[in-house]
């Protein structure tokens, strides 16, 4: 056939679409998460204190600072989708993610430039964290639209595929930094590698998302989508949103955790991230299959009651044997299962709004549920550690948020479709 039929063609330009999609969301994300694998050596760089720990509480403080800005970000770039479309919302945040990229690659440290270096560098996570609060809505709503029936949580859930790509990558770098430098080389200009890579992958991420197709439908109406919202919906969906906020971060700060809770080498740290970001690959996988094979419901709550239950005595079992070995499965264990319930949450959440409030109605909950439960994470547990001496913290933090999710999670109704026959 000198011709590709309609069906293969448009299923052409389906895949293309969606890794254009994943592809600037690895790189988002990559930008984001790099700074918690780095948090030790960018508080002393940027918040230099006598006390180690000090330093490290306020580097954390400032990565919490990014989440701030994550509902205005929501609310402005999400009501921009759904009145411009969702191809010019995806462009202006990869810009603007790449404009605080650079500026967290290039900003000199206290000894150069004293007080003015903090407050530079917290503006830029402010940056961050609108560009990524702004993002998740259009990007959400554009996979769950280009979805084939019966195939939407499947799409939707490359969320978490990209998020776990964009882990490993931040692994795999800080493996080769921490094994060609040395710990002098790494707190003057290593940490900084991961944000100047970042910037390579800016030209093919911009190029991708210019040639992505425009999702949103024509007859949608730009209706003030905040004033029309459900508050019931707006709530449930915080609510189940805040288990795998917490769980996530907390299995970002893994990294961190080996070395200053359990002392064990750096590479162990990065070693943990790397299982977790290819857990939550695997998870993001099979959990978007489970939601469209049994709906959304099933698998937001079975996998978020198994993570209540067991992540107290994974952290037993950690705390007791030390090792790098039960580091990575219990990091591993708690990205695959909040990515398994992410997918259903984030589709049943995205199934909630009609189209023309999708984008800023999926960014606003999700922004501000990562907010409130995830912004405050990493902090709260390096804090708690300190405070009590207590290894368990981050798992009794975990615990506490499923429960929330849990009770939120059993008043959401199942949104799923009806199969066509």
């Amino acid at each position: 056939m000198s011709r590709d039929d309609p069906p293969r063609a448009a299923a052409m330009r389906r895949r293309r679409a969606i890794g254009a999609a994943v592809a600037c969301n690895v790189l988002e994300f990559f930008d984001f998460v790099a700074y918690a694998f780095f948090a030790a050596q960018i508080g002393r760089a940027f918040f230099p204190s006598r006390e180690a720990g000090a330093s490290l509480l306020l580097s954390v403080a400032v990565f919490g600072v990014g989440f701030v800005a994550r509902p205005v970000g929501s609310v402005v770039i999400g009501r921009f989708a759904d009145r411009a479309g969702r191809r010019p919302a995806l462009y202006l945040t990869a810009i603007l993610m790449t404009c605080a990229t650079l500026g967290l690659a290039f900003t000199p440290d206290y000894a150069a430039i004293g007080v003015a270096a903090p407050i530079i560098f917290t503006a830029l996570r402010l940056l961050q964290g609108f560009a990524l609060g702004g993002d998740i809505g259009p990007s959400t709503a554009f996979l769950l639209e280009i979805a084939p029936p019966g195939r939407r949580a499947s799409y939707v859930a490359l969320q978490f595929v990209s998020q776990g790509l964009a882990g490993m990558l931040a692994a795999a770098i800080g493996l080769a930094l921490f094994a060609m430098l040395d710990d002098a080389a790494m707190d003057a200009w290593g940490w900084r590698v991961p944000f100047a890579c970042g910037l390579l992958l800016v030209p093919v991420a911009v190029y991708l998302r210019i040639g992505m197709p425009e999702t949103l439908p024509s007859s949608s109406a730009p209706v003030p989508a905040p004033v029309r919202w459900r508050v019931g919906h707006v709530i449930m969906g915080i609510g189940a949103i805040a288990g795998g906020t917490v769980a996530t971060y907390v299995a970002s700060y893994m990294a961190t955790y080996g070395t200053t809770v359990l002392h064990l080498p750096a590479a162990s740290g990065l070693h943990a991230a790397l299982a977790v970001g290819l857990a939550t690959v695997a998870g993001g996988v099979a959990g978007g299959w489970l939601a469209d094979r049994f709906g959304r419901w099933p698998a937001m709550f079975w996998p978020r009651l198994a993570m209540a239950l067991a992540v107290v005595p994974a952290f037993m079992l950690l705390a007791a044997r030390r090792d790098p070995a039960t580091l990575l499965a219990v990091a591993a264990a708690l990205a695959f299962l909040t990515a398994l319930n992410g997918g259903g949450v984030l589709t049943a959440i995205c199934e909630l709004f009609p189209s023309a409030q999708r984008a800023a109605g999926l960014a606003f909950v999700y922004s501000a549920g990562v907010s409130l439960f995830g912004g405050a994470t990493q902090f709260l547990v390096t804090w708690l550690i300190g405070a009590t001496g207590d290894p368990l913290a981050p798992a009794w933090c975990v615990v506490a948020a499923s429960l929330v999710s849990l009770a939120a999670i059993l008043r959401m109704p199942e949104t799923r479709p009806a199969p066509t026959v």
